[in-house]
């Protein structure tokens, strides 16, 4: 199975399952992870979920083949589920991030509310390498985290950046030996998962309220966007030029 669920005690995992294909999330994905996340925040029993990957890789972002098929519309889209539910759980999220992380396996963890990365981590935001544009609110949320300046620089070159300095721009909150990562993570889970759920959800919600409207509205701007770029030549071209092992021509 591409997602494997499982549930100790108070604390939910995901586990991102598809090491052939490095992680790539497919629609069916999508929806399993959109699926859980949902039934966890209705099940009283659930007090934190952890979403993890393999020692060697967390998320390798969109199966491309996948997304060309099928791109995310604003209806009946298990990617745009997957982010609304994401933006709008109301339980502590913990990630724990190996290896590579790359589009949506970094814009998911600023949705999180503790990320532990592996110290040889990589991690990238290459939307504007296949002539995308950000999702899942990262226009706005790296912005408030790391700074204009700096949310340019990883939004408009698509470069990869290290494990330190995720932590130095607000992607990601501790940095372990590789081997320590999920340990650590379903560590800190259980510890939250031992305090009064009804505070952390109430913390939670305040943390996030001031927020909430504003992350809404440009998620919803993204995802017009992506899709209108998506369905756009230089698009094409760029998806086109990854496959072929070249670089893309604009014109």
């Amino acid at each position: 199975m591409s997602i494997i669920s499982h549930i100790d005690g108070h604390v939910a995992a995901l586990q991102i399952n598809r090491p052939e294909s490095k992680n790539a999330l497919t629609l069916e994905m999508y929806r399993h992870m959109a699926d859980a996340l949902n039934a966890h925040a209705a099940d009283d029993a659930v007090r934190v979920v952890v979403i993890h990957g393999q020692p060697e890789m967390f998320c390798a972002g969109n199966d491309l083949h996948d997304f060309l098929n099928s791109p995310p519309d604003l209806a009946n889209s298990p990617v745009v589920d997957f982010l609304y539910a994401l933006r709008d759980f109301p339980k502590p999220l913990i990630m724990a991030v190996n290896g590579v992380a790359v589009g949506i396996g970094v814009t998911m963890l600023l949705h999180a509310d503790f990320v532990v990365v592996g110290d040889s981590a990589r991690l990238q935001l290459p939307f504007i390498n296949l002539a995308l544009c950000p999702e899942g609110s990262s226009s706005l949320t790296l912005v408030q985290n790391a700074g204009y300046l700096k949310a340019a620089e990883k939004l408009m070159f698509g470069e990869f950046f290290t494990a330190e300095e995720a932590v130095q721009i607000g992607v990601a909150t501790h940095i372990m030996p590789a081997k320590e990562v999920d340990s650590y993570a379903f560590h800190r889970a259980k510890q939250l998962a031992e305090k009064s759920p009804q505070a952390l959800r109430e913390t939670k919600r305040l943390l996030k309220a001031h927020n909430a409207d504003l992350l809404r509205q440009v998620m919803d701007e993204e995802i017009v966007a992506f899709s209108r770029l998506m369905g756009g030549a230089h698009a094409r071209e760029a998806m086109t030029a990854f496959f072929e092992k070249r670089k893309p021509i604009f014109e």
